[in-house]
């Protein structure tokens, strides 16, 4: 062997014929893996590194790339793959990281662009909102809204604590956090889209660019604007002046914009003076005004009670408020609302019930309408609502006593509906809304009282229901009216015995005349055996909201313990007026802004009980109307259906009824002005009772009168259930007059005079507490001035306390109310006994009547 220094670097020589070089064995592959054979040093000699490793300077000629490949392709080795399958649509990880690479450019070059492009602007024209303009159908108008009012204060002026209140309220983390909060806007996204809550995800900074800067519109590129705003303002303005600038602008209800205005909105006083419960109850609002203001809805008052407790407690968790001074803390109820001007009267309940419609139909969110700039032509009808106010006027405000305390407590609310269109042509909403802000038509804190009971008749003829002994339920079905009678349950007694009107005792007696007078004792069997759970699903079907308060599915489900609003109310009755039919009622023809009309959503109407159960239902209430409780609706002179109510205590009387063509409820509630406690009605108006017979069914008349002036008078279209014909029964039998059952009249029946609702006539002395009298009728019922019996008739004789038997059999009137008429043509009909006074049902039947029949058709 040759030990030349040259020869050495240069490597071994070639190999000879004699045989390979003897050297370390080589792994195969090596050096085509590396590019070479693993000769291609730089001087020829052998790698120091060992063998199949590739010079770095491309050796000789025989490394590098070629030497690799020719390498590869004269022996074998491993080569590299092909990727297939899957394997050729999933990227490689340089695909991915270079893909992420460029997406981060791409939104860091978005960034700096945004920021660059996206200046802070001017305060947006919001900032002197227009006003709103309120019509009625016929395009005259009705009111016109919107001034912002708005008093700016600095945050110096503004107590601590309420600012403490706000923020943990509305955003804790204020004077730590970056203007913006990315992990909050992916939660409240991730939040919305998985159906956890719609949220913002905005910051206070946020919310205060939107409200001052850009405007409540939701679209992406306001939120993009509204990101890059809160970027600049909140490295050029400080937290403190951004904190000010949003509780100047923020929407707190009540057409109040900003904190000084709320505080005089709610409490009457300058934010200065407002103490921690209040401005946690301010701050509350925010979140959203119109659920949280329980003077304007008291049945939201849980509601707003929750979210104040949770703004005091996040106080506590922040260390804003001592532990000890949150526990004794009390719920600050604010006062009622002082309404802006140009809303007195009538025109500031129509204002806020068709601003409620719009805001709870997603049409326009609360805080875009009081923006304003909306012209919104309404669905009522301007001859209409003049008549309901005519109609109160005679019957409630020309009797008010200023000297009479009881009179400052009264409240009246009414609606009326087209039952084929489902619009409301008329609301009343109380006395003025400068003086009650409260709108009685839209309230549902009353208890609806004994107009829920057709829903329990519609319930049982819709799912031919039967008795416990297993009869069929129809309007003839005999039940026990007896007073404070157990309701029988599958298995005995349930222990629920409801009172009857000044607890008279019926006996057996029909489900229709037990309709005529309101008998408790049979609607609450009737509810058991139809099945609680069912009437209550009837009525919800029918109109009534699913979560009105105590709608309960139990047998008293049948009183109406439930306090559904009257305009709810007029929406079912209207249903069992449009045979079965029902459509959610719409307070809104059309709105328009800038000249664009916006997209009202129309629900069409569908039948939610059968023709045969809402017409049956029609055919019972008609009786009520015509010889039953409701007979001071008669005035109105046509075809009418309907069904009176007393809440208890009497704190609210109600007359829900309807002609073919006009759905119609109202309510006289009683409510101290100051306090906002129910209060009775006992001797209010001068009247010892108000009852729903009495002034609301008077009122009901009057209205319904005017507003179908001039339209011929149209009969009730029925298609009744089998076995629902009214029936007439001999005076031997029960339910006849011979045995106190079946005379027409009583119940909560209604007073009487030439009015009808005062419990005297002209000629005629007053009826005493039972409800007794010695009025002179007149032929047809209603009495005038000095009216006389016509022939063959008596004047009616006073008849006992019971009020069981009254009148002469030839002819005797409804004891004291002299609207049922003395004898007509000479004496023939059996008399009424008892009075419609408001103290007391009217008596049960007279001493037999020469027909001896319990019901008349064609009235008493």
């Amino acid at each position: 062997m040759s030990h030349d220094p040259q020869q050495q670097r240069r490597g071994p020589r070639e190999p000879t014929a004699v045989g390979p070089v003897p050297g370390p064995p080589r792994e195969e592959g090596v050096e085509a893996r590396h590019g070479g054979t693993g000769r291609g040093s730089r001087d020829t000699g052998t790698d120091r590194e060992g063998h199949g490793l590739a010079d770095r300077d491309g050796g000789d000629g025989t490394g590098g790339s070629r030497g690799g490949e020719r390498a590869a392709k004269s022996r074998p080795g491993r080569t590299r793959s092909r990727r297939t399958g899957l394997r050729r649509v999933v990227p490689t990880w340089r695909t991915v990281l270079g893909a992420s690479v460029l997406f981060v450019l791409v939104l860091l070059g978005g960034f700096v662009a945004g920021y660059l492009l996206v200046d802070i602007p001017p305060a947006n024209s919001a900032a002197t909102a227009q006003s709103n303009v309120y019509l009625y159908k016929d395009g005259t108008q009705i009111a016109r809204d919107g001034e912002v009012n708005r008093q700016s204060v600095r945050l110096s002026q503004i107590p601590l604590s309420v600012q403490h209140a706000v923020l943990a309220a509305e955003d804790r983390d204020f004077y730590s956090e970056r203007a913006v909060d990315p992990q909050a806007m992916v939660r409240a996204a991730w939040n919305t889209v998985t159906g956890k809550g719609k949220q913002s995800g905005s910051t206070i900074t946020q919310q205060y660019v939107k409200n001052y800067y850009l405007g409540q519109e939701q679209t992406v590129t306001r939120k993009v604007k509204e990101f890059f705003i809160a970027i600049k303002l909140d490295r050029e303005e400080t937290k403190s002046g951004i904190l000010e600038g949003y509780l100047n602008t923020s929407y707190f209800g009540r057409n109040a914009y900003g904190i000084q205005a709320a505080a005089h909105a709610y409490y009457g006083k300058d934010v200065s003076a407002v103490d921690t419960a209040e401005g946690a109850y301010l701050a509350s609002l925010l979140n959203a005004p119109s659920a949280y203001d329980v003077a304007a809805h008291p049945e939201n008052r849980p509601r707003a009670l929750a979210r104040w407790n949770y703004t005091l407690d996040g106080m506590v968790t922040e260390r804003w408020l001592p532990l000890s001074e949150r526990a004794t803390m009390i719920f600050p109820m604010p006062q009622t609302a002082g309404p802006a001007s140009g809303l007195s009267g009538q025109r500031g309940y129509i204002v806020q019930a068709v601003e409620d419609w719009i805001t709870s139909n997603g049409i326009v969110d609360e805080k875009t309408l009081a923006r304003g700039g909306y012209r919104i032509t309404t669905t009522l009808d301007r001859k209409k609502q003049d008549a309901f106010a005519a109609a109160v006027d005679r019957h409630v405000m020309s009797r008010r006593d200023p000297g009479r305390a009881a009179d400052r407590n009264v409240r009246v609310g009414g609606a009326s509906i087209d039952p084929a269109s489902g619009r409301v042509v008329a609301m009343y909403g109380g006395i003025d809304y400068t003086k009650q802000y409260v709108n009685n038509a839209t309230r549902r804190d009353y208890q609806v009282g004994s107009t829920f009971k057709p829903f329990v008749l519609a319930a049982a003829v819709e799912n031919g229901s039967l008795t416990q002994d297993g009869r069929r339920i129809t309007p003839n079905t005999l039940y026990d009216g007896t007073d404070r009678r157990q309701v029988q349950g599958r298995y005995g007694p349930t222990g629920y015995a409801p009172e009857n009107e000044d607890n008279v005792s019926y006996g057996p007696v029909s489900v229709r005349l037990a309709t005529d007078h309101s008998v408790n004792s049979v609607y609450a069997q009737l509810a058991q055996d139809v099945g609680p759970r069912r009437v209550r699903e009837t009525a919800i079907a029918l109109g009534v909201p699913e979560g009105t308060p105590d709608l309960t599915a139990t047998p008293s489900i049948a009183l109406g313990v439930a306090t559904a609003s009257v305009l709810d109310m007029a929406e079912a009755y209207a249903t069992l007026a449009n045979h079965g039919r029902h459509g959610t009622y719409t307070l809104v023809e059309r709105i328009t802004k800038d000249g664009m009309e916006l997209e009202l959503s129309e629900t069409p109407a569908r039948q939610v009980i059968s023709r045969e159960a809402a017409d049956t239902t029609t055919s019972v209430l008609m009786g009520v109307v015509r010889q039953g409780s409701g007979m001071a609706a008669l005035s109105a002179g046509r075809p009418a259906a309907g069904k009176t109510g007393t809440a208890e205590g009497d704190k609210a009387a109600w007359f829900a009824g309807y002609t073919p063509d006009l759905a119609t409820v109202v309510a006289v509630m009683g409510q101290d002005p100051d306090t906002g406690v129910q209060k009775s009605l006992y001797g209010a108006l001068g009247l010892p009772r108000i009852n729903g017979g009495g002034v609301p069914a008077a009122i009901w008349g009057e209205f319904t009168a005017a507003a179908l002036a001039g339209r011929e008078a149209e009969d009730f279209d029925l298609t009744i259930a089998d076995g629902a014909e009214e029936e007439f029964y001999p005076a031997d039998e029960p339910g006849g007059p011979g045995d106190d059952l079946a005379g027409p009249g009583g119940g909560e029946g209604g007073t009487g005079d030439g009015r009808i609702d005062e419990g005297r006539s002209a000629g005629g002395s007053a009826p005493p507490s039972n409800g007794a009298g010695t009025g002179r009728p007149t032929n047809g019922g209603i009495p005038s001035d000095g009216g006389t019996p016509p022939a063959g008739g008596t004047t009616g004789s006073r008849p006992p306390a019971a009020g069981r038997t009254g009148g002469s059999a030839t002819g005797g009137p409804v004891g004291g109310a002299d609207r049922g008429g003395g004898a007509q043509g000479g004496g023939t009909r059996g008399a009424t006994g008892g009075g419609v006074d408001e103290s007391g049902p009217q008596g049960m039947g007279g001493t037999g009547g020469t027909d001896g029949w319990g019901v008349f058709p064609d009235g008493p």
